[in-house]
């Protein structure tokens, strides 16, 4: 087992948590961030008790009010967001230079060699959550495991404001015993196909040998043998960059034609844009791209430099990836490249010497 101790911290609600703290007015109601019904936009976050009555995000916002017609809606502050983010990131510093953001609300630390509490990775846990709530008045989950993925499922256990720690002795029993809806990569088709293959835990997939699980699943299914294992050897990085971002989904009924894909474009492209907010601000969204996989598994991706980033341009992109083939889609994707300003940035420094 590595000997890693990574700390995975998410904050709770983040968007909606801010909006609370900075209008306690706002406190104890169904609160969302979003757009408005009006202008056909999408819940951001929301707090829990807004998802008390079902409304989580990316939902459109019209279908929000349905389920909660007490829902306060209020515009996204992404200038405060991005502040609030940074400081949660100065406290991170303060225990580990080894910091692996995801999003401004999330991100992974490695404090193995952390001199901070006698090296004990959940102290720290614990004091970054007491700091976080005492400055800056929000609270965050934290995970505690020796590697990504566990630290990552564990952040989720206990939410909100929870900690929970799979110590290495802890790893064996912890991954048996969880469903496979737990395993990144896995979403609900393909935790239906694997329940109609009597797969509903690690404990089930580690009955399968590497070679059935690559042949049912392809290049995943290797990926699946070592989760059900515990294993993940990813580093957290510290310079990873990302070079693209997505959203995809799969569909439970093939869509059967062009119209049909098209229908499903702005739900996909408002949690698209919802992520790009939530990036880094040293990245800006480049190249357009759009990915299909058809009933058949067989895929292709289009993408087109120059192009905007609005509906009309996916849809066109969509129009093109369909009649490559046309034939019935089970997974759409929408996506763009990424420009690292900061790598612009630190070239234009160097040349400037």
């Amino acid at each position: 087992m590595s000997s890693r101790k990574i700390v995975h911290v998410d904050c709770d609600c983040f968007y909606a948590a801010i909006e609370m703290r900075d209008d306690p007015r706002l406190a104890n109601k169904p609160l969302a961030v979003g757009g408005s019904a009006e202008r056909r936009g999408v819940i951001a976050t929301c707090n829990y008790e807004a998802r008390a009555f079902g409304v989580h995000s990316a939902m459109p916002t019209r279908q929000a009010q349905k389920l909660c017609p007490d829902l306060i809606v209020v515009k996204p502050r992404m200038d405060a967001y991005k502040a609030v983010s940074r400081q949660i990131h100065g406290i991170f510093a303060d225990y580990t230079e080894i910091i692996e953001p995801l999003s401004l609300d999330e991100a992974f630390l490695d404090v193995s060699a952390s001199p901070h509490f006698a090296g004990s990775a959940t102290r720290i846990a614990q004091e970054i959550q007491r700091r976080i709530a005492r400055e800056l008045h929000i609270t965050v989950s934290a995970g505690v495991a020796p590697n990504k993925f566990l630290a990552k499922i564990a952040s989720d256990w206990k939410k909100p404001n929870g900690l929970f720690v799979i110590t290495p002795a802890q790893v064996d029993e912890f991954v048996q015993a969880l469903p496979v809806n737990k395993l990144h990569g896995v979403g609900k088709v393909t935790a239906e196909r694997m329940a109609r293959l009597g797969i509903h835990s690690c404990a089930d997939l580690r009955e399968r040998s590497k070679l059935v699980l690559a042949r049912e699943f392809g290049s995943f299914g290797e990926r699946l043998w070592g989760l059900a294992r515990g294993i993940d050897e990813r580093a957290v990085q510290v310079d990873s960059r990302r070079q693209s971002l997505s959203v995809e989904h799969t569909f439970e009924q093939d869509l059967p034609d062009l119209n049909a894909c098209l229908a499903r474009v702005p739900e996909l492209l408002a949690e698209l844009n919802g992520r790009l907010e939530r990036l880094e601000q040293n990245y800006r969204a480049g190249k357009p791209f759009v990915k299909l996989k058809f009933h058949d598994f067989s895929q292709t991706t289009i993408e087109q430099a120059g192009a905007g980033h609005e509906l009309d341009s996916f849809r066109l992109l969509l129009s093109a990836a369909f009649f490559r083939a046309n034939k019935p889609v089970r997974l759409i994707g929408v996506g763009v490249r990424l420009l690292d300003l900061r790598a612009t940035h630190q070239q234009l420094e160097l040349f400037a010497r």
